[in-house]
C-alpha cells in the first residue's frame, strides 16, 4: 500500500517568521509530522469505522534530513506500508523536492479506539483527622 501527499510550501506558514527570520526553513518535525498525517490517511482508508479511530505516532527510527525545503517548494510525500501486526503499522517515509530527497524516515504508528466520553474527574482527597 502506498500514499502520494502535496504540501506547497509558502512564505505565509507562520513557523517562517521564527525559523529562520533571515533565512526561512521548514522545521524538519513538520516535514516527519507531514509524513506521519499522510500515513495515517492511508493506514485510515481502509478502516470501515475510522471516524471511530485515532492512530497514535510511537516511534520514529532512520531520521535524515539532506537538504532543506523552503518557501516555494512543493513537498512531495510518499509512503508505504512496511508492515502491519494487529494494531501496529510501520511506515517507510520519503520527502521529495523536484525529485531530490529531502528527508526519510521510519515510523510506528498503533491504532486506537476514539474514547468519545471525557474522562472522569478524580476523586477528591480524604481528609485526614489531626
Amino acid at each position: 500500500k502506498r500514499i502520494v501527499g502535496i504540501k506547497n510550501v509558502t512564505i505565509n506558514e507562520h513557523f517562517f517568521q521564527g525559523h529562520f527570520p533571515s533565512q526561512p526553513v521548514m522545521p524538519g518535525v513538520l516535514i516527519i509530522e507531514s509524513m506521519a498525517q499522510t500515513g495515517g490517511v492511508l493506514l485510515l482508508n481502509d478502516v470501515p469505522d475510522r471516524d471511530q479511530k485515532l492512530i497514535y505516532f510511537v516511534a520514529i527510527d532512520n531520521a535524515r534530513f539532506r537538504r532543506p525545503v523552503v518557501p516555494g517548494d512543493q513537498l512531495k510525500l510518499e509512503l508505504t506500508v512496511a508492515s502491519c501486526r494487529g494494531t501496529f503499522c510501520k511506515l517507510e517515509g520519503r520527502a521529495t523536492v523536484n525529485g531530490e530527497l529531502a528527508a526519510e524516515a521510519t515510523m510506528m504508528c498503533k491504532m486506537v479506539d476514539l474514547v468519545t466520553e471525557p474522562p472522569a474527574a478524580p476523586p477528591e482527597p480524604a481528609l485526614k483527622a489531626r
